[in-house]
């Protein structure tokens, strides 16, 4: 057997499902979100012991949004030769390292590298993510193990947000983050023990980015993941606005609605991979449909909490389903570049998350939280229609 052979050996799609790589690579997803959600739940005393305000110590999710949207830019064509095992690895080694040096920083700006660190790992492991799961599991199993990975996404808004709230009051936000640095480690000791060897594949340099971007279907697709995504994360980031001012929620009871949010969308992420091994543009299109009903419902109906509850669990799984969804169509739009493919998403998704929050503050300023959910709502209609008129989402003839 000659290199060449050896080579696409090395990077075909499996013959049986390496059920437990994907189990690891959603223990580093757990680890990285996890990591990336407890500043919101620990900022004040983060500020309190590093002597600045609140707002300063916020940059610390801030600036990990900025690298992980450059790391998806640039991963798949800085590590092109390298094996992606020793890649994946280095993101959860990268996680335990941004731990340890949050957990010990003396001051901010030790503190913002440690997070520097994680926007890396999350960046990087997020634009490999769907390449990878084609190269552990047969073409037909790719919905269920994305389904899978994004569980840990699930599992971590569930419980970082509140366990990193209760812990730190109890043992002190350092220790909290020495914690996550312990899931760090056990995902690393999986990924060594499971992860096999995985060539490099596809051209993967930087101008490859901007060759899959201009390929049929790309612009349109990234156009209305991004519409999809910005509407979500309008609608997320003043969602505890509008329970308190609108649904007139007491803490305890945001608390309440927003982990039945979490647990449904834990939900949806498993219901989006069955619904996408039947008809992933049906599934593509009806999602943020759901998405926005729910949130002009919240928007224009005079609800209760039960029922506003409700419309928020609603959202929730309907989102579940979302990075499913998009990841799939990146496998089966460009199954020859992946990586770059999956760069571009992560790019379109950090993009959105900073549109959906500048946008949506806008809206608040003028017209309150009902204002964002209202437009929001009408986004993200707009944008499962866009998807249900124009996507394809069939596979493009291989190339000669």
């Amino acid at each position: 057997m000659n290199k060449s052979d050896t080579a696409r050996e090395s990077t075909s799609a499996p013959v049986t499902a390496a059920w437990g790589a994907v189990i690891s690579l959603t223990l580093g997803v757990f680890g990285l979100v996890t990591a990336e959600f407890l500043p919101a739940s620990l900022l004040t005393p983060m500020a309190a012991d590093l002597a600045v305000s609140e707002g300063l110590a916020g940059q610390a999710v801030s600036i990990t949004a900025v690298l992980a949207m450059i790391t998806g830019l640039f991963i798949a064509s800085v590590t092109r030769r390298i094996d992606r095992r020793h890649v994946l690895v280095g993101f959860s080694v990268l996680l335990v390292v941004s731990n340890l040096l949050v957990a010990y920083a003396p001051n901010l700006i030790v503190l913002l590298l440690g997070r520097v660190f994680l926007g890396i790992g999350i960046g990087g492991f997020w634009a490999m993510s769907a390449a990878t799961v084609m190269r552990l599991v047969p073409e037909a199993l790719v919905p269920r193990a994305l389904s899978l990975l994004f569980s840990g996404v699930s599992a971590a808004t569930v419980f970082a947000a509140p366990l990193g709230s209760y812990l730190g009051d109890q043992i002190g936000w350092r220790n909290v983050f020495l914690l996550a640095s312990l899931l760090g480690i056990l995902a690393l000791l999986v990924q060594l023990a499971t992860l096999p060897r995985m060539a490099p594949n596809g051209h993967t340099r930087l101008r490859t980015m901007f060759e899959v971007m201009m390929r049929p279907r790309m612009g349109f697709g990234m156009l209305a993941s991004l519409l999809v995504f910005t509407g979500h994360f309008a609608l997320f980031t003043y969602v505890r606005p509008f329970l308190e001012n609108v649904t007139g929620v007491a803490v305890s009871g945001i608390s309440a609605i927003l982990l039945g949010f979490g647990v449904a969308n834990f939900i949806g992420t498993f219901l989006g991979g069955a619904l996408v091994e039947r008809n992933m543009r049906l599934t593509l299109a009806v999602m943020p449909l759901v998405m926005g009903l729910a949130g002009l419902s919240l928007a224009m109906l005079t609800g209760t909490p039960v029922s506003d509850a409700i419309l928020v669990a609603l959202w929730g799984m309907a989102f579940g389903a979302v990075p499913v969804a998009w990841s799939t169509w990146i496998t089966r739009t460009v199954p020859d570049e992946a990586e770059s493919g999956g760069g571009l998403m992560v790019v379109a998704i950090q993009f959105a998350i900073a549109l959906g929050a500048a946008a949506g503050g806008a809206v608040f300023n003028v017209s309150g939280a009902t204002g964002v959910f209202a437009i929001s709502g009408l986004v993200l209609i707009f944008a499962g229609l866009l998807v249900s008129v124009g996507l394809r989402t069939e596979p493009l003839p291989a190339k000669a």
